[in-house]
């Protein structure tokens, strides 16, 4: 491992690696800046300026346009709660209410620490077992996927803490918004009335621009603009505590980043809400989650950044994408002549470790890069929001246009920027939604091949051990609560007893 270690160094550390790497993270942040592109696009609109380069630095410079996109969504994410990436929609809770509190600087410097520190746990997870990994990741089949997302989604639901009905009731409604379009089961259509721009579906990234970004500016004028924050410099800077405060939240979030985004399908964007979700349930700051906590920030930023690695996995071992990005990826490797999977490793050492390699010097860049300056993003929000609130409308719609270069897309941004003002208006969750309509076709499409596979029966997900036991873990995250939450104030309440007896006794009362 040591030998693969030291070639990768020596592959990817070549100066023009490095300048293209460079070229990969700055571009793919200012991509992430931009409503509407993310990743994926960025990805796939840069491939052809790559043709030119050596298959090795093409490759690594795609790659740090992946992970440079994300952390520019979470620049918007944070200053104007419109996520550029999907993955970076969660950051948007406790982000952007940092951001209204004058704490803009440390989210934005708490995520690229944050991100850097996953990288390097993913980078050596992914070099010490990405083959064994990738096999057991094959045991993951339709039945296991399917329990993946019960569990995804009963995460979700409880962000709210006790408002679970609320919770459940809006993760539904993204369900029932993510069934517009063909039937995976049966190829007919539903709920289009009649237009075909409907037929693929509710697109994701214009409800995402709609909900957040629009949504926000709507519910701002109704309720007049704030003043902008006036926060000194050096109440933009990360301090000591807020790093020893959010370390356990990136390791956590670091750990379970990767082992979702292992998972061929499961992706960044589940990575990211199940580790908020968990945050959320083991803090000990859970009071402060959803008002700006900074473990809410660093959690799925880690998480987010550790399953764009680990996507890795399935995607060079086994040559099956990990998610739509590597998807991209996995295109540009045919189009190079190359073929992913177990013979890659074999075949071209080099490049394979070259790749793994930049991920860890593609992630040092981003951190030189973006960390100094956190602060000077921050300084945007000294802008008045009049002329903010403009800014950020014109470049919504552009983005959506962009996506498809049609109407519809403005159109359908417009009217879930209505239904994202509702939902603060009504104080409703919008996380649970959102994640709803990212894991509704992923959980019919595993449901249908479920009930297949079963010819109709889907208690075929217990002859499963793994499903068994991804469900037994939903169900103790339902029950265990409910039980521990009175057991605990029992407990509090006798102890509070026992040292006021003592108390006492010791007074001599």
């Amino acid at each position: 491992m040591l030998e693969n270690l030291l070639l990768g160094f020596q592959t990817a550390l070549t100066l023009e690696n490095v300048i293209w790497c460079f070229v990969g993270v700055f571009l793919g942040t200012v991509i992430g800046l931009l409503p509407g592109l993310g990743s994926t696009t960025g990805v796939a609109i840069l491939l052809p300026i790559t043709f030119a380069l050596e298959p090795v630095t093409a490759l690594i410079m795609l790659a740090g346009i992946y992970y440079g996109a994300q952390y520019g969504g979470t620049i918007t994410s944070v200053l104007i709660s419109t996520p550029g990436e999907a993955a970076s929609v969660v950051t948007t809770i406790d982000g952007y209410q940092m951001a209204k509190r004058g704490r803009a600087g440390a989210a934005l410097a708490i995520s690229a620490i944050g991100s850097f520190i996953a990288a390097i746990i993913s980078l050596a997870l992914l070099i010490a077992i990405a083959p064994p990994l990738a096999e057991i990741a094959l045991e993951f089949g339709p039945v296991e996927m399917f329990a993946v997302m019960i569990l995804g989604l009963v995460i979700v639901v409880t962000f709210q803490g006790g408002a679970f009905i609320r919770g459940a009731m809006m993760a539904v409604a993204g369900l029932l918004v993510a069934t517009v379009g063909i039937a995976p089961g049966t190829g007919e259509e539903r709920f289009t009335f009649g237009n075909i721009n409907l037929l693929s579906g509710i697109p994701f990234v214009e409800v995402m621009i709609g909900v957040f970004a629009l949504g926000e500016v709507f519910y701002q004028i109704r309720v007049g603009a704030a003043k902008p924050i006036k926060a000194r410099f050096k109440d933009m800077v990360i301090k000591r505590k807020d790093i020893t405060d959010s370390m356990p939240a990136i390791l956590r979030g670091s750990g379970i980043g990767f082992a979702l985004g292992v998972l061929p399908g499961a992706g960044s964007t589940l990575a990211s809400f199940m580790s908020y979700g968990i945050e959320r349930r083991v803090s000990k700051n859970k009071a402060n989650f959803g008002k700006g906590a900074i473990e809410g920030v660093a959690s799925p930023e880690s998480a987010n950044n550790a399953a764009a690695n680990a996507n890795f996995v399935p995607t060079l071992a086994l040559g099956i994408p990990g998610g739509a990005t590597t998807a991209v990826l996995l295109g540009a490797f045919t189009i190079f002549g190359l073929q992913p999977g177990p013979l890659l490793f074999e075949q071209q050492p080099e490049l394979v470790w070259g790749l793994l390699v930049s991920f860890f010097i593609g992630n040092v860049l981003l951190l030189v890069l973006n960390l100094p300056l956190a602060p000077v993003f921050a300084q945007m929000l000294r802008i008045p929001y009049g002329y903010l609130y403009p800014i950020i409308l014109l470049t919504s719609l552009i983005g959506a246009y962009a996506v498809s270069n049609n109407m519809f897309s403005v159109w359908l941004v417009l009217v879930f920027g209505v239904l994202g003002y509702l939902m603060k208006e009504l104080d409703l969750p919008m996380a649970p939604f959102v994640l709803g309509l990212v894991l509704g076709p992923l959980f019919e499409k595993a449901l249908v091949q479920t009930s297949a596979i079963g010819q109709g029966d889907l208690g075929v997900v217990f002859a499963s051990p793994i499903a068994v036991g991804v469900l037994v873990l939903v169900v103790a995250m339902i029950v265990l609560p409910k039980v521990i939450g009175p057991l605990r104030r029992v407990i509090t309440a006798r102890l509070a007893e026992r040292k006021e007896r003592a108390a006492k006794e010791h007074t001599g009362v």
